[in-house]
């Protein structure tokens, strides 16, 4: 069992922000946001969400040891945290890769609606815990959202992991997008630390108010908090692919939301954990082709600008 005398992740007293600017791309050519990109990321990231996946691979393939090992090696000089979604099919391996390598880790159970799965998933994510391998424990990813278990049932598996990890000072908490914790102040109660997503291009900002807009975002997560401290558990911002309204997937967007939201959270002192590492094939279906390029690095993975 690991034992932690005090949290990594502690409340604040208060949730006054310095207001940021986004910075004006406008007279910058492709080369002058790119350089600017490049320093951004090489100044540091407090977290990432780990990509599993190299091409031909996809949800469902048991993925090695090895195989995130050299991930992890490659995120290690730029971030702070990884931040896994799974406890199976090879996903077990990052938080104890990301540890190895001197990383803090936000480890999440993936829950759906096959409750077999949801109960490897959630033994995994305790057995992990108590080896020493979780900072962060995330009890569900989005289920609210998909429509795929009950707010009981949610509740449920939170209480569970929370009594389970009892005297291990690991905080609990559940993710989802960020109003659903106004409109559900009872995940509130039962968490520990709240996580929550923040995706100004998936309600269409165009990218010259997306930072403004993200900053709005989170004040309404504050709101819902009860005082309790926060993580900005996915934000991001496509490189191709496409749109949604006003938000449109380019290089240019993609550098400056990046750029805008590490400054942000930096100055702010909010951890974040950006979306996404490596850009992932499979991806493209669901969410259309911009669920391709939502890395950092492309799929080859090397820094993509």
């Amino acid at each position: 069992m690991s034992f932690r005398e005090e949290s990594y992740y502690k409340p604040k007293k208060d949730y006054s922000q310095i207001s940021t600017k986004g910075i004006d791309v406008s007279q910058d050519t492709l080369e002058d946001l790119k350089n600017l990109w490049r320093k951004t990321i090489q100044d540091g990231l407090h977290g990432i969400c780990f990509s599993m996946y190299e091409d031909g691979q996809k949800p469902g393939d048991d993925i090695s040891m090895a195989q995130v090992e050299r991930r992890v090696k490659i995120l290690k000089p730029y971030v702070g945290a990884i931040r896994s979604f799974s406890c199976t099919e090879g996903n077990e391996f990052v938080p104890v890769a990301a540890k190895k390598h001197g990383l803090r880790t936000l480890v999440g159970a993936w829950l759906g609606d096959d409750k077999e799965e949801n109960e490897k998933e959630i033994e995994g994510l305790i057995a992990l815990a108590k080896a020493g391998h979780v900072d962060v424990a995330a009890v569900g990813n989005e289920v609210l959202y998909r429509d795929d278990l009950t707010l009981e049932e949610l509740i449920g598996y939170m209480k569970r992991v929370k009594e389970a990890l009892a005297g291990l000072n690991i905080p609990i908490g559940y993710v989802d997008a960020y109003y659903e914790f106004s409109r559900h102040p009872i995940i509130v109660e039962h968490s520990d630390i709240i996580l929550a997503n923040l995706y100004p291009y998936w309600e269409g900002c165009p990218i010259d108010y997306s930072l403004g807009h993200m900053q709005a975002m989170y004040g309404e997560v504050v709101d819902s908090a009860q005082g309790k401290p926060i993580i900005i558990t996915e934000t991001g911002w496509p490189s191709q692919g496409g749109g949604l309204r006003g938000a449109i997937a380019s290089k240019k967007a993609a550098m400056k939301y990046f750029i805008d939201t590490m400054r942000w959270t930096k100055e702010n002192d909010i951890p974040n954990f950006y979306f996404s590492s490596f850009d992932e094939s499979w991806k493209v279906g669901a969410e259309g082709d911009v669920g391709a390029y939502w890395g950092l690095w492309d799929k080859h993975e090397k820094l993509k600008f």
